[in-house]
């Protein structure tokens, strides 16, 4: 039995832990301004700088720029010197911290991150009563925030490491991207369209049909191929991959980051499967959560069950039935549903990321 020393410590640490969440927690929402403000661009572009000219450049009122600076200064994230009075106080955003918050090609670039855990703060009133009633919330109902920063998240990675290192870590994918004729790809669940892009640019010669069901996604990604100059080899399409007239057309169907999400999981397995042209290869990538459950766990089992909890668990059963599988799909559970959809083999890929598993889903022996 604890003694009671013991316990006042326990008690006071926990406290200690859940105001730090909660400073934290502030820190984020101040970095979502300065982010959807603008305010960090025009420091990086025009700074140091006071917060009357910050206030000018940004479009904001003064008194509010006065009191943000003051407290990313008092947080660490701008420079400034403490002893010149406040109006003439210039502030310094520091080239690492522009890096982080401002570079999409980066893969340090955080703001995506900050801007998806905010925005899943918005339907906290609709997840009470989902919790009573076991009902789920569309990924539409989310609006604009997390599916920007879902997308956002992913796209460094998906631009810079998909073509140069995850796909040509699989030998013969690679090379039948890089041959002729010119090999066919389904991006299913293609979200913001990253994936889809960044295989059409490592790879000329491909064609790749990016599917999705959300709408406002569907208009994103078009948005991005079209700015990445790319329309004519990317395709994408609020389509329903178990559409019969696409079965047996693709060397490659991909599902990046989103079976977990799926309500049907095992159906749209299935429906890959059926996509494939002879010879043609699954590859899902998903989470790289734990093997098994384990509590308490590390950070990233921590981040993916917060995911789960507040997104991905609701998105997930706003459809019925449903596998409701949440974040933390454990690759015995991958594997399960790809052998309910008629798949032989599953094999877990040797390719290293600290987020992702990678998964190659074997059609036959």
């Amino acid at each position: 039995m604890d003694s009671a020393d013991s316990l006042t410590a326990k008690r006071e640490a926990f406290v200690g832990r859940l105001l730090e969440s909660a400073l934290n927690t502030m820190e984020i929402c101040c970095v979502y301004l300065g982010d959807r403000l603008g305010l960090y661009r025009a420091l990086r572009d025009r700074g140091p700088l006071t917060s009357a000219e910050l206030a000018a450049a940004a479009g904001i009122h003064e008194r509010y720029a006065r009191e943000w600076l003051e407290q990313q200064a008092v947080t660490g994230i701008l420079e400034t010197d403490p002893a010149v009075e406040a109006s003439a106080r210039r502030y310094a955003l520091s080239a690492e911290h522009a890096e982080v918050l401002l570079d999409p090609e980066s893969l340090s670039w955080f703001a995506p991150v900050v801007q998806l855990v905010v925005g899943l703060t918005g339907p906290l009133p609709a997840l009470l009563e989902a919790f009573r009633t076991g009902k789920g919330i569309a990924w539409s109902d989310f609006g604009r925030d997390p599916r920007e920063g879902q997308a956002g998240q992913n796209r460094p990675a998906f631009l810079s490491l998909l073509g140069r290192e995850w796909l040509p870590a699989i030998p013969d994918v690679h090379a039948r991207l890089s041959a002729d004729p010119p090999a066919r790809v389904a991006d299913v669940a293609c979200g913001a369209g990253w994936s889809s892009i960044g295989i059409a640019r490592a790879y000329p010669k491909v064609r790749v049909d990016g599917f999705d069901l959300d709408e406002a996604s569907v208009a994103l990604a078009r948005a991005n191929v079209a700015e990445a100059g790319l329309a004519d080899r990317v395709d994408i399409a609020m389509r329903d991959a178990g559409d019969p007239t696409l079965a047996g057309r693709y060397d490659l169907v991909t599902i990046f980051e989103a079976l977990h999400d799926m309500s049907q999981p095992v159906e749209v397995l299935r429906r890959a499967r059926g996509l494939l042209a002879e010879g043609g290869a699954v590859i899902v990538v998903d989470e790289r959560v734990a093997e098994t459950f384990t509590a308490p766990g590390d950070t990233i089992e921590r981040l993916m069950y917060g995911f789960s909890v507040l997104c991905c668990l609701p998105t997930g059963l706003a459809d019925q039935p449903s596998a409701a599988t949440g974040t933390v799909m454990r690759p015995t559970t991958l594997r399960r549903y790809a052998l309910e959809a008629g798949f032989h083999d599953v094999e877990v890929l040797p390719i290293t990321s600290d987020l992702f598993r990678f998964y190659r889903l074997r059609v036959g022996s």
